[in-house]
């Protein structure tokens, strides 16, 4: 195995400003476990849904005509073990493995490249201090070319200070959640970001069926009608305000554990999205 940063050092270097009450890990357990919704695509599913005794373990995640998308075994137990901090880091980040080769959709790039420095060490920390769980699954297959990079070696990232602030939920919608990935339409480079942010209709196929993602921009046609403790509801609970429920693959679960500066922050940001009809 190769060697590994070791956490105090970690934290020394990269967490100075950081509360004695939460540790890099800590903090890397409420991203993982909650906000960033990892488990949703890496934690196998059982008859009653996500099997937590197997938790990040990897599963089947999307099979179509253009890939087969496995998600990866992320605990001590996977190939994870032999990358150095800086190797899982950059992975997360960039998708790029330490031989060099590309990790393909549907992990969101677009997003993942604005994680702050603090949090993706956050994150690997945690991830370093899970028990490791044999699961061994089949590597991903593409029929589609994987671009050499998903763009340029990202340096250094500094997050927004946190806050009941656009900014802030800017920051976590996207780098962190990657709502605004799965809620944007896709165009052939990827998601259409600068042009549909937020337009919706993206669909996703699975056990339930398809489900096709929401207009979250604050047009008509998407949360303008909505108060945002309908808003919290929807994003938290998976329940619209007539009280039918919303379909996967969106990770209430996970969401639920949002903090309320977190949950309003996100709500915020949601508000000021430029308002655009339905894809």
């Amino acid at each position: 195995m190769k060697k590994t940063i070791a956490s105090a050092a970690l934290a020394a270097a990269l967490f100075p400003h950081v509360s004695p009450a939460e540790t890099p890990a800590e903090r890397g357990a409420y991203l993982v476990r909650g906000i960033a919704g990892c488990g949703n695509c890496h934690t196998p599913f059982g008859a009653e849904g996500p099997d937590m005794g197997k938790e990040l373990a990897g599963r089947l995640v999307e099979q179509n005509e253009m890939f087969t998308a496995v998600a990866p075994n992320i605990t001590p137990a996977g190939r994870i073990a032999d990358w150095s901090d800086a190797e899982l880091a950059r992975a997360i980040r960039e998708g790029i493995r330490p031989d060099g080769s590309l990790i393909g959709p549907p992990m969101p790039y677009a997003m993942y490249r604005g994680l702050g420095d603090e949090d993706l060490a956050a994150i690997v920390a945690f991830l370093r201090s899970l028990p490791a769980v044999e699961n061994e699954v089949p590597a991903s297959t593409y029929n589609i070319p994987l671009p050499p990079a998903y763009g340029p070696p990202v340096e250094s990232v500094s997050a927004p200070a946190k806050g009941e602030t656009v900014e802030y939920g800017a920051y976590l919608a996207g780098p962190v959640a990657h709502c605004m990935e799965c809620h944007t339409p896709l165009g052939p480079q990827g998601p259409l970001l600068e042009t549909d942010l937020g337009r919706g209709g993206f669909e996703f196929h699975g056990p339930w069926g398809t489900s096709v993602a929401s207009n979250i921009t604050s047009h008509e046609d998407g949360l303008a009608g909505y108060s945002d403790d309908e808003m919290k509801a929807m994003i938290t609970k998976g329940m619209r305000p007539d009280g039918n429920p919303m379909m996967p693959p969106m990770p209430y679960g996970y969401l639920a554990q949002m903090d309320e500066t977190d949950l309003n922050a996100i709500v915020l940001y949601l508000r000021s999205l430029p308002p655009l009809p339905d894809a």
